[in-house]
């Protein structure tokens, strides 16, 4: 709507203070947001000497049971990014007794390597679905700091012949010796404990 120039509709004494009780309403309902929120305890918290407890279902670094897999390469074939990497000599057998793969057996394919790229990986957790032997779980550990990004590639397979199932980040290293929840999780990764499969996805 258009007005001849210098001629513009006055307000009213109601519009007047209508608009003055709308900026002084608005200015009230902001105040009671923010008191509200200033005396919320915060979120943050110190990493690593304090830390926020993950859900059952956290999908983290994964955790590999080299003993358990037949390299049939459905999880590589289930990866949507590509990031897992399978070589081995030839297809492996589970020993029914022992529920493991008999490494002495010489019809058995020898494992080469078994390796996820941490710079792709999406954490889906589609890898999971397929695996026949159930030998590759969601972890728990998310911090795979490093200094180059070779480190985001984890060889599981060299890793198998440590006796561990997932790697052990540097910053659980240099503070397993000062705090107390950090030396728990490093004893636990050391000694090949799973964190369990809470965030793999189910089998239907």
């Amino acid at each position: 709507m258009s007005f001849p120039q210098g001629q513009y509709p006055r307000a009213t004494v109601g519009q007047y203070f209508r608009d003055i009780y709308d900026t002084l309403h608005g200015v009230v309902v902001g105040m009671k947001i923010t008191l509200r929120y200033i005396f919320i305890k915060p979120v943050t918290v110190n990493y690593p000497e304090q830390r926020l407890s993950f859900a059952p279902r956290y999908r983290g670094i994964h955790e590999f049971e080299q003993s358990k897999c037949i390299a049939c390469d459905l999880c590589a074939k289930a990866c949507p990014v590509d990031c897992i990497y399978i070589e081995k000599t030839a297809p492996r057998r589970i020993d029914k007794v022992s529920g493991l793969v008999d490494e002495s057996d010489p019809k058995n394919g020898k494992m080469i390597r078994f390796a996820i790229d941490y710079s792709k990986c999406l954490f889906c957790a589609l890898c999971t679905e397929p695996c026949p032997t159930d030998c590759i779980h969601m972890g728990k550990l998310h911090d795979l700091s490093g200094y180059s990004r070779a480190d985001t590639v984890v060889e599981f397979s060299e890793l198998d012949k440590k006796g561990l199932h997932t790697p052990i980040p540097l910053w659980m290293e240099r503070n397993k010796d000062t705090i107390p929840w950090v030396a728990a999780e490093h004893a636990r990764v050391s000694s090949g404990i799973l964190a369990g499969n809470g965030g793999d996805i189910p089998k239907v």
